[in-house]
């Protein structure tokens, strides 16, 4: 059961093989039993997911439920869901209870699935490694001297420890992708606008995206069918017709043609992350697919026009937490103004306080046009290189990210070098394209590889067909870490 799918898990539910409480509780008992030493969760509330799994059983006996009812999720603890501790990885938010549901909890609620707990995260989603969780560090369940990436790394531990048979994630510069990447599982981040921000605790509104983290693109792809879908309480929602984005799975390759950025097979590629990805585009072009070379050649400005825009965002997004309305407020002060500035530097972490600084200084007078402004002319840049690529190819492959995972603590005390661990994923967001990563094996430590794939505006049943192929030509998904 535990690395079954989630169609396998519906068909169980709905052929009265097992109830969702059952299911809820195995869950349950997985999580008491290994998070302790993986430490993906923050918050668990067996009572609440019961009682949701309780209702979910009524809602199946009906005969009417969807996919996805009576199955549990983990939610990452970005989302506000209506009566659980909303923490953002973040002593800021250590004690909030959210008091209503993001729209993408809402989604969930209405499939009639549970949310089986919050998992961990890098503090406001900013880090690359899950370490600077207020609520200490997660830890890769493949290796436990190894980071699990982030900020999505508590959701992509438990999914890869089978914690949960799926779970939530964002990404502002790669937060789905390189966890799932470093991790060894699924991970998509869709087309900006597609899921709604509201409700998601923001780090860079015109980043920021929701996506499901899975064992596989055909879980993905029904995570998708119900997170998906306009919002009119989020300005940048898109207004489309739904759409089914398992429609394509099964499809064949024949025809494709894949991109190749030169610039991703350059130097600072790992030898072993580069073998994997080069074995995974071999079984491409045996499943028909054809590759030819394009070029993004100002991707390598991507990591630094990323450091401007998002902590610009960030300082503007994050001068919420005050200590007034909710949240931590620091317990001694004097007057108004010293309780803004302890209720910040206490309730605050390192790396949070460093992107704001970053912020606050680009967005100061004399300072604007000689960076954000520049930064964002080559946004602009960036998202037109991707323009002409797909004039040339239908999707565009490379790794998503340039090692396997480093060991926890190798780079804390390195921020640049911990940064440019995204150096592949960033560009995606900047252009706001839809972007994905597959498992691909594992390099010469034994930690998991993942390529990405990188699709057009809207293409995301597309790029989940062409992971689908793949994995059903492969085994790296199905994949469980010793022990675990």
């Amino acid at each position: 059961m535990l690395n079954a799918s989630l169609k396998q898990l519906s068909g169980l539910l709905a052929g009265k093989k097992v109830s969702s409480v059952e299911l809820t509780q195995t869950f349950l008992k997985r999580i008491a039993e290994l998070n302790p030493a993986l430490n993906a969760f923050i918050t668990v509330d067996e009572d609440k997911s019961l009682a949701q799994a309780r209702a979910a059983d009524a809602l199946l006996a009906t005969g009417n439920a969807g996919p996805l009812a009576g199955i549990a999720i983990a939610q990452k603890d970005i989302f506000c869901a209506d009566g659980w501790r909303t923490t953002c990885g973040s002593k800021m938010l250590h004690n909030f209870i959210a008091p209503y549901d993001a729209h993408v909890i809402e989604q969930f609620n209405r499939a009639g699935a549970v949310n089986l707990g919050k998992t961990n995260m890098d503090e406001f989603a900013m880090g690359s490694s899950n370490e600077t969780s207020y609520f200490g560090k997660v830890k890769n369940p493949w290796d436990l001297n190894a980071v699990p990436g982030g900020s999505s790394g508590g959701s992509a531990a438990a999914v890869a420890a089978r914690l949960c048979p799926a779970a939530t994630g964002t990404d502002t510069g790669g937060s789905i992708r390189q966890p799932a990447a470093l991790t060894g599982i699924t991970g998509i981040k869709p087309t900006y606008g597609v899921v709604s921000r509201y409700g998601m605790i923001a780090f860079a509104s015109s980043l920021d995206q929701a996506g499901p983290m899975a064992k596989s693109a055909e879980d993905c792809a029904l995570l998708l069918n119900t997170m998906a879908g306009f919002d009119p309480r989020d300005s940048t929602s898109l207004e489309r017709e739904k759409e089914d984005y398992a429609r394509d799975l099964n499809q064949p390759l024949a025809g494709l043609k894949i991109g190749l950025p030169k610039e991703f097979f350059a130097e600072g590629l790992s030898a072993d992350v580069a073998k994997a990805v080069e074995e995974a585009l071999a079984e491409y072009r045996k499943l028909g697919a054809q590759t030819v070379e394009v070029s993004l050649p100002n991707s390598k400005l991507a990591v630094p026009v990323y450091y401007v825009l998002a902590p610009a965002e960030a300082s503007s997004n994050l001068a919420r937490f005050d200590g007034v309305r909710y949240g931590y407020r620091a317990p001694e002060y004097g007057d108004l103004v010293d309780m803004y500035q302890k209720t910040r530097a206490q309730g605050f972490g390192a790396e949070v306080k460093r992107r704001i600084m970053i912020g606050s200084y680009v967005l100061s007078a004399g300072y604007y046009d000689a960076y954000y402004l520049k930064a964002q002319k080559l946004r602009r840049l960036i998202a037109q290189d991707f323009t002409d690529a797909f004039k040339q190819c239908d999707v565009i492959i490379g790794p998503t990210a340039p090692t396997t995972a480093f060991n926890l603590g190798e780079k804390s005390d390195d921020p640049v070098s911990m940064y440019l661990s995204d150096i592949y994923t960033i560009a995606v967001n900047l252009a706001g394209l839809p972007g994905m990563s597959v498992p691909a094996g594992f390099g010469a430590n034994g930690r998991p590889v993942g390529f990405q794939v990188i699709g057009n505006y809207f293409s995301e049943a597309k790029m989940l067909n062409v992971a689908h192929q793949y994995q059903l030509a492969t085994d790296w998904h199905t994949r469980m870490p010793q022990g675990i």
